[in-house]
């Protein structure tokens, strides 16, 4: 178990601090993109959301990493048969729902045009907001590994950011689409295959095989395989 000190207790309120930091600049910036394409264009705006949003993501990423074991140790399962394997299949299920965002890898980029799609194929089928059930499995799943207090923050915080998220991006689709969002609205669902189970929505294997989820399918390998090097890497920044 973990000594706890007061640095480990302040590591919580660093976490939380660095999330609340990440959820204004993200989300800020996602309720001004309307005035600002007006008044930089599409691409240099999403230039500037990648440049405010990927260091601040970064510094939340090493700074989980280094301070993952802190707090109290609540629970340690890691020795349990199957428990790793339970921990890796739900961490590759939850980038399946994490990531449907990123198929459009050339708007991501800034190289095509970013638009704000409305769409209800794939994913979407099973819940409106993939990121927030995503985010949602990925915290119970690492909370279980690790089993600290600090997880416990980390989790809490992270949820209530996705949340959020739910509420917020709901209402910028409306303000955009309308009727249209409304329409979308009512045959989709904030929870996991709700939509599916009431008759409003049907799931189609074929949307679903597409080279994006192949590739989501790659990068949970190649994660699976640099973990111990990500862990030895952001060892070395003292933070």
């Amino acid at each position: 178990m973990a000594d706890v000190s007061g640095s480990m207790v302040n590591s919580h309120w660093m976490m939380l601090g660095l999330l609340a930091s990440f959820a204004v600049a993200h989300s800020g910036l996602a309720a001004l993109r309307p005035r600002g394409e007006k008044l930089l264009g599409a691409r240099l705006y999403r230039v500037l959301f990648a440049l405010v949003s990927l260091p601040l993501a970064v510094v939340l990423i090493v700074y989980f990493f280094n301070h993952r074991y802190d707090g109290v140790q609540l629970w340690q399962v890691q020795d349990v048969p199957g428990v790793r394997a339970l921990v890796w299949g739900l961490s590759a299920i939850s980038f399946i729902f994490l990531y449907p965002a990123t198929f459009n890898l050339l708007e991501i980029a800034a190289i095509a045009k970013p638009e704000v799609h409305l769409y209800e194929t794939g994913i979407i089928r099973i819940t409106r907001h993939p990121q927030m059930v995503g985010q949602i499995i990925w915290c119970i799943a690492h909370t279980l590994w690790l089993g600290t207090t600090f997880m416990v923050v980390t989790s809490l915080g992270l949820i209530l950011h996705h949340v959020f998220g739910v509420w917020h991006g709901d209402r910028r689709w409306q303000m955009r689409y309308g009727e249209a969002f409304e329409a979308v609205k009512a045959r989709t669902s904030i929870m996991p295959f709700q939509a599916v189970w009431d008759g409003r929505q049907t799931l189609k294997v074929d949307e679903f095989l597409r080279p994006a989820y192949l590739g989501v399918v790659v990068f949970v390998a190649l994660l699976w395989w640099l973990h111990p090097t990500l862990m030895v890497a952001t060892s070395r920044v003292p933070w």
